[in-house]
């Protein structure tokens, strides 16, 4: 599948990426409303960030738990509720007087229930196209998610300068309520792909199957570690520049949309591989110039700049795909979007915590170093790697056993 005309022919495609840009822009919104509500509150950018990006350390804790569903429960129904449950949440948090410990009680349950969303959301694209669509479809899917990012922040930012954060909390509820009807009415009632029924036992002996290969190791930690702490320098937009962070964010999703799109419809497959470490070292570079505080205008060249990078994640995941059955597709890809947003929310932390022993500008480009260092060292053990003799009749990170069910 080499077209976009065709992909787009693919039955249920479309309708998948509209519950999802719905969700998605549900996120998008109320995730900067919820940011600037809190830092009006408290003026702290540690828990501006928090707020934004720290629920997603909770899917940390979701995922022990709940990551076996991701192929043990039927997709339809799991992406319904999960949309629901969120738009009951963030109507929640649009309550008058609500205070800041109830605020991080809310997003701390939302992120127990979103850590089953990555993983059944990608085992459902890995169902609906064919392998040799994988890649294109992955990459229109982050194109998507580019799209509302960048869309959703610019809207978020005006309909913050028109109307209060709590009113833009209660029109991402209502996205999230529509995502769901799109799920329910757009897709296929499908099967679980795995049998047995989801289980903390299970979850953890395929976690640890999945963890126990060294290229896939290698693999995931290049997923989740430089997009963290990246991230982390993302999540101070509101406190470097609270009159311009829906720019700076729209910025960054539009660099996104143009690394996806070259990555996933122009590179050729045997260019792709030899592009992760060069793109994560992109992600990271121009956040170094952070600590010469540029203006709005050279802020925002470079949060597009920067986002071009990651398309890294495009690559990663077709590696990622490649060292793995498709009956482990959905705990496989949760494991990578849990992964992804926990550290997502360990960088944020940790980006508002430097934030506030010396500035946003500084603790942004301290992040961007650490990422590169964190570059710099998977791609040398990566290196290693390739050099060890693999033993005869396997493939590398393969699995070697089935994945143990209940």
């Amino acid at each position: 599948m080499r077209s976009y005309r065709t992909l787009f022919r693919t039955p249920e495609f479309t309708p998948f990426l509209l519950s999802f840009a719905a969700d998605a822009a549900a996120g998008t919104i109320g995730g900067l409303a919820l940011a600037t509500l809190v830092f009006r509150a408290t003026g702290s950018p540690f828990l501006s960030a928090a707020s934004m990006f720290g629920p997603q350390l909770a899917q940390l804790l979701g995922a022990t738990f709940l990551l076996s569903g991701a192929d043990r429960l039927p997709p339809r129904v799991i992406l319904s509720a999960l949309a629901l449950a969120f738009a009951a949440g963030t109507a929640v948090l649009a309550l008058p007087g609500l205070p800041v410990w109830a605020v991080f009680a809310v997003v701390l349950l939302q992120g127990l229930v979103a850590s089953l969303g990555g993983g059944v959301r990608g085992g459902l694209l890995n169902e609906i196209l064919s392998k040799d669509g994988y890649v294109l479809g992955r990459s229109v899917f982050n194109m998507l998610w580019g799209l509302v990012q960048m869309a959703g922040f610019a809207t978020g930012g005006a309909l913050l300068a028109l109307l209060s954060p709590r009113t833009c909390l209660l029109l991402a509820a209502a996205l999230y309520v529509l995502s769901a009807l799109v799920t329910r009415l757009g897709l296929t009632a499908r099967p679980p792909r795995s049998s047995g029924r989801p289980s903390l036992s299970a979850t953890w002996r395929t976690n640890a199957l999945l963890w126990s290969s060294r290229p896939r190791r290698l693999t995931y930690l290049g997923l989740w570690v430089p997009n963290g702490l990246i991230v982390g320098s993302d999540s101070l937009y509101v406190s470097y520049a609270p009159q311009a962070a829906g720019t700076l964010y729209a910025c960054g999703a539009l660099g996104m949309f143009v690394g996806d799109m070259a990555v996933g419809r122009l590179v050729p497959p045997t260019v792709r591989p030899r592009l992760a470490t060069p793109l994560r070292l992109l992600l990271a570079a121009p956040y170094l110039f952070f600590v010469l505080r540029p203006g709005v205008a050279l802020s925002a060249v470079a949060a597009t700049v920067a986002s071009v990078g990651f398309a890294a994640s495009l690559v990663l995941q077709e590696r990622l795909m490649s060292l793995t059955p498709d009956d482990l597709a959905g705990q496989t890809l949760g494991l990578h979007a849990t992964g992804m947003s926990a550290l997502q929310g360990v960088g944020a932390a940790l980006a508002g915590a430097l934030a506030q022993l010396t500035s946003p500008a500084t603790a942004m480009t301290l992040m961007a170093a650490g990422s590169i260092t964190v570059t710099l060292t998977l791609a040398a053990l990566g290196r290693h790697e390739e050099r060890q003799p693999a033993v005869p009749g396997t493939h590398p990170g393969a699995l070697s056993e089935p994945a143990a069910t209940d």
